[in-house]
């Protein structure tokens, strides 16, 4: 069964900082482009950050473009969220991608089939 398993999420003031860790069962994750997908409270899912199987390229929401960065190491890719804004509020969601596409391509196009993320709010 595959299974992917995000955590680090949690209650964080404005300009505070997280780390997102993606995980995954059932696969090897390292073979795969992965994107971390959002979505925020009323909104549709959006691409936030995507990384290519090596590593070497990568794409990012303009919205958090200088303040996150993704990253992937062996079985896990990572997503450091800095300087974070009431607007990042959200669950945040890694998937693979299965079809070869750019990682900019992946990245506009949320897949549409989700795990249970990690909640991310950003308050005061």
């Amino acid at each position: 069964q595959l299974e992917f398993v995000e955590s680090g999420g949690g209650l964080v003031q404005p300009g505070g900082s997280l780390r997102l860790s993606c995980a995954a069962s059932g696969f090897a994750l390292d073979r795969y482009a992965i994107g971390w997908f959002r979505q925020a409270p009323g909104k549709e899912y959006e691409g936030v950050s995507c990384i290519s199987i090596d590593g070497g390229s990568t794409d990012y929401a303009d919205s958090v473009k200088g303040r996150f960065t993704i990253s992937r190491d062996g079985a896990k890719v990572y997503l450091q969220m800095n300087n974070l804004r009431p607007e990042d509020t959200a669950v945040y969601y890694c998937q693979a991608d299965w079809t070869g596409v750019t990682v900019q391509t992946f990245c506009a196009h949320p897949p549409g089939y989700w795990g249970q993320g990690t909640e991310v709010t950003v308050a005061s």
